[in-house]
């Protein structure tokens, strides 16, 4: 068996379920409240519970991939996938719903697993193009699976949407079984740091129940701040802990590398700018004409705004692997260059379908140049049993970046209903972005001014 022509695909083709599970959220919260008779507010909590079960799940299966039998590990969390996709297509009750959406969110850890495995059994030259294929999987996906579960939902039901997710999931077992191959004795057998799972976990889950639920809750309400306080608690004593133990969750020396460190903080920031442009671009879509902003764009077409993001993505990272493994810093400001002026774009033209088709394009092929470039960054600076925990950390920064991004828009627009709200959201999206860019492109005349150190 020719293992890098069989084996990058069918890691790609894995990856993809993050993609799938993805795109079952905020195009079908409407479509869930009527069809399981909710609010649309509690309907919004199958996008919170499937995030918080991600970013508890993805440190530690990353964790868990630097070991052996990670293509087991693989194999069950898609099976858990599978069992989710099943238990919400079928659902009979919301809470039966939710119970399936938790399980979905084991795949946000999905990615981090194909990249130890892609790390472990190709050689040094091919892992880097491979790792930063897989990176933007996710993004390249979105595009394809937004305008896929609209369709669905719209000409059938949203359970055919998670029917189909079912389906694929099961398709991508297959492809795991029969192609990937058995690690045997690689990986190493390390002890599991039990209590930091458990202060990263609580830390977690009380920072995004925050910043999820804080425009619901109140900013200043009593359970927002307690949930806030135990998140900033949970998470100092986390790093404590991970510093002084022999075998940690995360290795936070390791995360502390230049590179490292800027490939994590660049990935907390531009997820939260991202889903802050995609959640605001989803509500134009589907608005009516009549608020000052909308599109009226029906389901049905209202996930195509979404495809050219996914073919931007897919033409960045092309590009970044023909440059080769030595652009990898210079591609985080270039990405993040571009992504900001397509945030710019957006947030002062954004009345004709044609500009924001054309604003996702611009803000695809940045973000596909930025995020190939984090993980490989970060494989490349960590030893090779510590691959997956240090990239599914940077996972979880973006997922949290996300999930802030979420929050912010949630709360400009229930403080500022309408045209207005609409705007300053774009605007805060557009100025995080420059901020980024900004901060990057100073890193990178630093890096290119430092001297060489004599030999």
């Amino acid at each position: 068996m020719n293992t890098g022509r069989s084996l990058v695909p069918s890691l790609i083709y894995a990856a993809l379920t993050t993609s799938i599970v993805s795109s079952l959220g905020m195009l079908l919260v409407p479509s869930i409240a009527d069809g399981l008779d909710v609010s649309v507010s509690a309907a919004q909590w199958m996008l919170t519970i499937n995030l918080l079960v991600g970013a508890v799940a993805t440190p530690i299966m990353g964790r868990l991939s630097d070991g052996r039998n990670t293509k087991r590990l693989l194999l069950i969390s898609l099976g858990v996938i599978l069992v989710g996709s099943v238990l919400a297509g079928a659902a009979p009750t919301f809470g039966i719903f939710l119970i399936g959406r938790a399980l979905q969110g084991l795949t946000y850890g999905i990615v981090p697993v194909t990249i130890v495995l892609a790390r472990r059994h190709l050689g040094a030259g091919r892992a880097d193009p491979a790792i930063s294929t897989l990176s933007v999987t996710v993004a390249t996906g979105l595009g394809l699976g937004y305008p896929l579960t609209g369709i669905l939902a719209s000409l059938l039901d949203y359970r055919v949407a998670f029917w189909f997710a079912s389906v694929f999931v099961l398709t991508a077992i297959v492809v795991v079984w029969k192609w990937v191959p058995t690690d045997g004795e690689a990986g190493t057998s390390r002890p599991f740091d039990t209590a930091g799972t458990a202060l990263l976990s609580i830390g977690l889950a009380a920072l995004l129940i925050t910043v999820s639920q804080g425009s619901h809750w109140g900013w200043l309400s009593a359970a927002t701040v307690i949930a806030a306080v135990a998140g900033v608690a949970c998470l100092a004593a986390w790093a404590l802990v991970e510093l002084r133990s022999r075998d940690p969750l995360i290795n936070l020396r390791v995360v502390r590398a230049p590179d490292v460190l800027l490939a994590n903080l660049t990935a907390i920031s531009l997820g939260a700018a991202m889903y802050m442009s995609l959640s605001t671009i989803s509500i134009i879509a589907q608005a009516p004409k009549a608020s000052g902003y909308g599109l009226e764009l029906p389901l049905f077409w209202a996930g195509f705004v979404m495809l050219p993001l996914s073919i931007g993505s897919l033409a960045g990272n092309r590009f970044v692997r023909r440059l080769g493994p030595g652009s990898m810093t210079a591609m985080l400001p270039a990405g993040s260059s571009i992504m900001a002026a397509s945030a710019l774009m957006i947030w002062l033209t954004n009345d004709q379908l044609w500009e924001i088709l054309l604003g996702m394009l611009l803000f695809g092929v940045g973000m596909g140049a930025a995020y190939a470039a984090m993980p490989a960054l970060v494989a490349r600076n960590v030893a090779a049993f510590e691959v997956g925990s240090a990239v599914s950390f940077n996972q979880v920064l973006r997922t949290v970046g996300g999930a802030a991004g979420s929050a912010i828009v949630g709360s400009i627009l229930a403080a500022s209903p309408g045209k207005h709200g609409i705007t300053v959201a774009l605007g805060v999206a557009a100025v995080t972005t420059t901020a980024v860019c900004i901060a990057l492109v100073i890193n990178q005349a630093r890096v290119v001014r430092k001297p060489t150190q004599p030999v």
